[in-house]
């Protein structure tokens, strides 16, 4: 009984985004990665974690990494960057790393 109160619970959860994106991050553009934007300054890296495990529950990938995009997308008017690219996949842990750059869009 106690295991199906749990995962009435975590269920609907799972769905949320927990995450919103801030009103001076919705100019911020990601490109994929690969090759460094052109004509863009390099203005430091992002390293952004989430929870991808709710106790037991594995949380759904693509929100994960919709969440770190945005978390990223938050941090980068502090480094003065309109751009973000990642530098690798998210990891097991939930966490990963972006490039970001001033490109004067």
């Amino acid at each position: 009984m106690r295991v199906a109160s749990l995962l009435l619970v975590l269920l609907p959860l799972s769905a949320c985004t927990w995450v919103q994106l801030a009103p001076e991050a919705r100019a911020v553009k990601v490109v994929p990665a690969g090759t460094a934007p052109a004509g863009c300054e390099k203005r430091g890296e992002v390293a952004v974690t989430v929870r991808n495990k709710v106790a037991f529950y594995e949380r759904n990938s693509l929100k994960v990494r919709d969440e770190l995009e945005t978390l990223a997308r938050n941090e980068a008017p502090g480094l003065q960057a309109d751009t973000l690219q990642p530098l690798d996949e998210p990891n097991a842990a939930g966490e990963q790393r972006f490039a970001a750059y001033r490109c004067g869009r």
